[in-house]
């Protein structure tokens, strides 16, 4: 009788702590209120012609003019005009594939004349492609918030690029941020290679209810769910910037990543922070060369051929560091999921029933992105990025 009296205790003890953990109210993290008024009007430090070709582009099509940037101050770009360098129809990855670094370079410093463009008004800096390569959990600090193990791991993202000021359309699911340094490969690009080409910034916008939805718990590595919740229309805002370094690395070692919402930061380290660099990150696509994620809108392989080689205008997202919205479901949510699955009777898994749980108390909290909120990135020799939500 008291070994089972003792064991009963212990069950209610149980089931005590269980329900303490499970229904207590959960803390929530909601971001500062209302967005700033004014918009960004960054200054920001521009890399020598010696160091790096920065160019910013306006309009588009014939009405399109590119620059080479030597200024960035109070929301305003200065630069030389490089109209009378350009063949009908070309962008800054075109002249500089065709001329080279040091034409371009001697252009600049014979330059006579300036001109000056509203960084607000900016386009798309260079004509880039709508399929990706990007890896998740790059960052330590962020996997760790995230609770994923295992490593980093790439999957491809769909998403055709747009401008630094684009608004992004407000979600149904839990609409998230990801500040990140991408590569641009300026032609063809062998992985084995190394990482060879251009730089710009990217917010990697997502929706992590569609990710875990789509994700697989039992082995998140493989990126699964991933392409679904950060592809489509508005999901990738790229800076108004786009850098050509002359030595690529010694370039991207000092580089530090801002990001805030309403003007509170949220993200902020060295790029360098990584675990995989972008000599690894090429390495790692091709090795995933003909893996196949699921999207709503069929399905997508990483930018790769069965050589190993990356083609021009593609984008390699480095990853994000810590600070995203998402922080992975602790314990009370897995407790709380689980009862939810016992309410109603076992029907369907209890994965499920856990991962709609994170899903209903992440959306109560009232911490993701919400129209009129306003995330800016900015970081220096690569610009900015603003985005409200809409």
């Amino acid at each position: 009788m008291r070994v089972i009296s003792f064991a009963a205790i212990g069950l209610l003890l149980a089931i005590a702590v269980a329900a303490f953990v499970g229904l207590r109210p959960q803390p929530v993290r909601v971001p500062v209120r209302p967005a700033p008024a004014t918009p960004l009007r960054a200054t920001i430090a521009i890399a020598p012609t010696d160091k790096a070709l920065t160019f910013a582009r306006s309009g588009r099509g014939v009405a399109a003019q590119t620059i080479v940037v030597t200024r960035y101050q109070d929301g305003v770009v200065t630069g030389v005009d490089l109209a009378p360098l350009l063949l009908p129809g070309e962008d800054a990855i075109a002249a500089y594939n065709r001329l080279g670094y040091d034409a371009l370079t001697t252009f600049v410093a014979s330059a006579k004349i300036s001109v000056s463009l509203d960084a607000a008004t900016l386009a798309v800096p260079v004509n880039l492609r709508a399929l990706h390569a990007a890896v998740a959990t790059n960052y330590p600090e962020h996997a760790d918030e995230a609770k994923v193990e295992g490593g980093p791991f790439m999957f491809a993202k769909v998403a055709q690029p747009t401008s630094s000021r684009a608004a992004i359309l407000a979600s149904k699911g839990l609409l998230d941020y990801e500040v990140e340094l991408c590569l641009v490969t300026l032609s063809a690009l062998p992985a084995k290679a190394g990482a060879k080409g251009g730089l710009i910034l990217c917010n990697d916008v997502t929706d992590r209810a569609a990710l875990l939805r789509g994700a697989d718990i039992g082995d998140i590595a493989s990126g699964k769910g991933f392409t679904d919740g950060k592809s489509g229309a508005g999901f990738l805002p790229v800076g108004e910037l786009f850098v050509v370094p002359r030595d690529l690395k010694a370039f991207v070692e000092p580089l530090e990543l801002h990001l805030s919402v309403n003007g509170e930061e949220r993200q902020h380290t060295r790029v360098t922070s990584w675990i995989w660099d972008l000599d690894r990150l090429l390495l790692e696509t091709a090795k995933r060369n003909g893996v196949s994620w699921t999207w709503r809108e069929g399905s997508a392989q990483l930018p790769v051929n069965t050589d190993g080689v990356l083609p021009d205008r593609t984008l390699v997202l480095a990853g994000t560091p810590a600070g995203t919205v998402f922080l992975g479901p602790g314990p009370a949510t897995f407790v709380r999921g689980a009862f939810d699955w016992v309410a109603k009777f076992g029907q369907g898994s209890p994965v499920s029933a856990i991962i709609e749980r994170t899903i209903t108390d992440d959306r109560a909290s009232g911490g993701y992105l919400q129209p009129g909120d306003v995330v800016a990135i900015r970081v220096d020799q690569m610009g900015t990025i603003e985005n409200r939500i809409e």
